[in-house]
Order: C-alpha cells, then structure tokens, then sequence
C-alpha cells in the first residue's frame, strides 16, 4: 500500500470513529448488571491537582455524579459549569459531583483558575479510561457520566455532554 492509500484509509477510518462517536454520545447507556466494578472503584485515593489524596470512599453514603472528563474534550468543557450548577443547588438534598479528570496535573490545574468549581475533582490520567470502560463504557469516549445512588449502586449512565436539566430529572427520583 502506498502513502496515498494509507492516508484515504486513514481518514476513512477517522471518519467512521467520528461518526461512531457521534452516535454514541446521543444516548444514554444502560446501568450495569453487577457492581463488582463499584466496590473496586470506591477502594481507590486518586491524587487531587493540589496534590492531596481524596480517598473515593469518602463520598459512599450520599448520591453521587461522577463525571470523566478533560481539558482536550470540548464536550467536556462546555457542561463543566452545567455540573457545576448541578453541585451547588443539588448539594442541600444530599447530592454531590466528582469529576475524575483524565489528564495531567497542569492542565487541569491550569482550567480551574479560568473554570473553577465547587466539587471536587480527582485525576486519574491515562488510567482513568479503563475506569470508563469498566464502569459500562466500552468505547471510552469522554465525557461519560455514571449516576450513584446513595447505596453506591449505579442509576444511570451516559456517555456525552450533559446538562443542569438533565442532571435534575436524574436526582428528581433519589
């Protein structure tokens, strides 16, 4: 195959990864049969981008949105002050946010001072996409939302941006 060939097949194959994720990034994904993944999840400490540890644990017991993202995603920019909001008017009815950032220390420490929330955030860099996938994602495309019940079992799942509207009618249930 010569290099013309390798590029039109290339950009096929981008293409079609694209249009993929495109397609899936409009639906939500069904919650999984098992926990097992939960019990291993919540047994982590990921480093904070101030450098201190957040033992997972530590948010068992309340409802939960966990949020993979990045700073390289624009998706994940864009609903960045949506869970925000989210965090701040859902925060008196028990409800918290944890966006587990698949990236690097800088970067990340770079977005909060122009983005800054009030939730916690967690990186998990390159290892955090086997997270993704364990948790119900298997193309692990960011951003992907996993929705935890107070009891640490998963209600929801969406790989996608989502928004202040959406979150709501998910906590509208707890």
């Amino acid at each position: 195959m010569n290099r013309r060939q390798l590029g039109w097949a290339g950009l096929g194959l981008g293409a079609l990864a694209a249009g993929v994720g495109v397609g899936l990034s409009r639906r939500s994904l069904e919650p999984p049969a098992a926990d097992e993944p939960m019990e291993a999840f919540w047994a982590l400490e990921l480093p904070t981008p101030s450098g201190a540890q957040l033992p997972v644990r530590s948010l068992r017991g309340r409802p939960l949105v966990l949020n993979f993202w990045a700073t390289w995603c624009p998706p994940c920019v864009k609903e960045m002050p949506e869970l925000d909001r989210f965090a701040r008017e859902f925060s008196g009815r028990g409800w918290q946010v944890l966006g587990v950032a698949i990236d690097q220390v800088e970067p990340v420490q770079a977005f909060l001072k122009t983005t800054p929330v009030g939730f916690p955030v967690v990186l998990a860099g390159a290892d955090g996409l086997g997270w993704v996938r364990r948790l119900g994602n298997p193309a692990g495309g960011l951003p992907f939302s996993v929705i935890l019940s107070a009891a640490g079992q998963i209600n929801q799942r969406k790989l996608g941006a989502t928004d202040f509207d959406e979150l709501a009618r998910w906590a509208a249930p707890a």
